[in-house]
């Protein structure tokens, strides 16, 4: 688990499904007793002392009513097919995951040019091939993204890297079916490679709280 600051107050903590049930009791017994309520996609516990825990449902929507907190902890931990597409500026990465379990991937990579202080002409015609090389980029990426996931019957597809890179990639007509399928979060991750993407589920599997202490 890991905890950030929230913007507008209180923080945001990431809690594993497996740690759900021990990360609410600790919750009641540093707080008091709570009274949850909720709908779809966000479960919200008011404790005695006026702490709130907002548990933001993962791959939304979840059948709302009571029980709340046992249907987000039985909906949090449901087994499920995901594929990831993460893409960055010349490097991405394609892949599959049965739960936690990685069952299918490929990682790539393009050249493209970083950015030259030269002007007029020269500058120009520099712009012009790395523009090139990022569109055949985005390109491989689009097909790997293809090739890996569409074989498969994905219950969501998250997407993470670098946000205009994954714009670009939005693009693509061929992806349409796979993005109908997009869910949150965004995972913010370094270059993709494969050692990165076996990583993923760590966030995309988290229950995300924001929690505020009592004033």
């Amino acid at each position: 688990m890991n905890a950030r600051p929230a913007k507008g107050g209180g923080r945001w903590v990431s809690v594993p499904p497996e740690r759900l049930n021990p990360w609410i009791d600790g919750f009641a017994a540093r707080h008091g007793p709570f009274e949850a309520a909720g709908d779809d996609r966000l479960v919200r516990l008011t404790a005695r002392d006026g702490a709130v825990a907002e548990l933001h449902v993962p791959f939304p929507p979840m059948r709302p009513g009571p029980p709340h907190v046992t249907r987000l902890v039985e909906h949090s931990r449901a087994a499920r097919r995901v594929g990831v597409v993460l893409v960055r500026l010349g490097g991405y990465a394609a892949g599959v995951f049965d739960g936690t379990a990685l069952v299918a991937s490929k990682v790539g990579s393009r050249l493209v040019q970083g950015r030259t202080a030269a002007g007029g002409w020269s500058q120009q015609r520099f712009a012009r091939r790395r523009s090139n090389q990022a569109g055949k980029a985005f390109e491989a990426a689009a097909e790997t993204a293809l090739r890996v996931l569409t074989p498969h019957e994905l219950d969501a597809v998250v997407l993470g890297g670098d946000r205009r890179a994954v714009d670009a990639l939005r693009a693509d007509p061929r992806l349409a079916p796979l993005l109908a399928l997009e869910t949150e979060p965004f995972l913010t991750v370094p270059d993709p490679k494969l050692t990165v993407l076996k990583e993923t589920p760590a966030q995309f599997r988290a229950v995300r709280v924001r929690v505020t202490d009592p004033v």
